[in-house]
């Protein structure tokens, strides 16, 4: 299995270096959001209570990384979709190659280029911006954004190989990221101090919102954080179950 997960991770690799407009559509986003809405948070965290400790970079960079990871992670069967329709899933169907290293092949490709996007938002920060981060803060922080990214992917690949459909997987994961993404905190923490009781409440059980929690806690270096930990488990959790379900998934298809 390690041998055919290798050769799928390179040719996946190798297909994302061949336009690597990729790495720079991906930060995109982020990078606006950095320039554009990163100053007004200066301003607004040093005078508003209840955002977490730190600068406002130290609470923007670390959710920007987390967005990143979730988006390039949950539109990896995208990608998927084209292969399908093109014939590239029914050739890998007729080679001996494990059903698993399909997807543990592409699910690797994806954390490292979501890792690779991390690693840009970090440095611009870094060189632009007054980031305030350890480095053993900042090396955690990458580590959770590439597990983040298996999650996503491999959920991503599992319901693309379900769906079968280039036109409602799109539709589907805009409708479910989204709220998602607004009861994560990821722009504006939703503490107990900002946020009204129902609103907080509902964002505790959003698992990404204790994932954001523990990307920040790593960014400040607080390794006692209950939020590193909390969050921590949670995502483990979510990687167990999509891998889980994603090796269901095509070894069920590929049959």
């Amino acid at each position: 299995m390690l041998r055919d997960t290798r050769l799928i991770f390179v040719r996946d690799m190798k297909l994302a270096l061949r336009s690597p407009t990729w790495l720079l559509i991906g930060i995109m986003q982020p990078l606006l959001y950095l320039f554009l809405f990163g100053p007004l948070m200066v301003t607004v965290v040093d005078h508003t209570p209840g955002f977490p400790p730190g600068g406002a970079w130290e609470v923007l960079t670390p959710a920007l990384i987390v967005q990143t990871a979730l988006f390039s992670g949950a539109f990896a069967g995208v990608g998927l979709l084209t292969e399908y329709r093109v014939g590239v899933v029914d050739r890998f169907r007729g080679t001996p190659a494990s059903r698993a290293a399909l997807l543990f092949g592409k699910v690797l490709a994806q954390a490292v280029q979501a890792t690779a996007q991390s690693v840009l938002i970090v440095l611009v920060t870094l060189l632009v911006f007054d980031l305030d981060a350890s480095p053993g803060g900042l090396l955690l922080s990458l580590a959770i954004a590439a597990v983040l990214a298996i999650a996503l992917s491999s959920g991503s690949y599992a319901l693309a190989m379900v769906l079968k459909s280039e036109a409602a997987f799109p539709a589907l994961m805009n409708a479910v990221l989204l709220p998602l993404l607004l009861l994560s905190g990821v722009l504006l923490p939703i503490s107990e101090q900002l946020a009204p009781g129902w609103l907080y409440n509902l964002a505790r059980i959003n698992p990404l919102t204790h994932v954001v929690d523990a990307e920040r806690a790593a960014f400040r270096g607080d390794m006692s954080a209950t939020a590193l930990l909390t969050g921590s488990l949670a995502l483990l959790v979510m990687a167990a179950l999509a891998l889980l379900w994603g090796t269901r998934t095509f070894r069920k298809e590929n049959a």
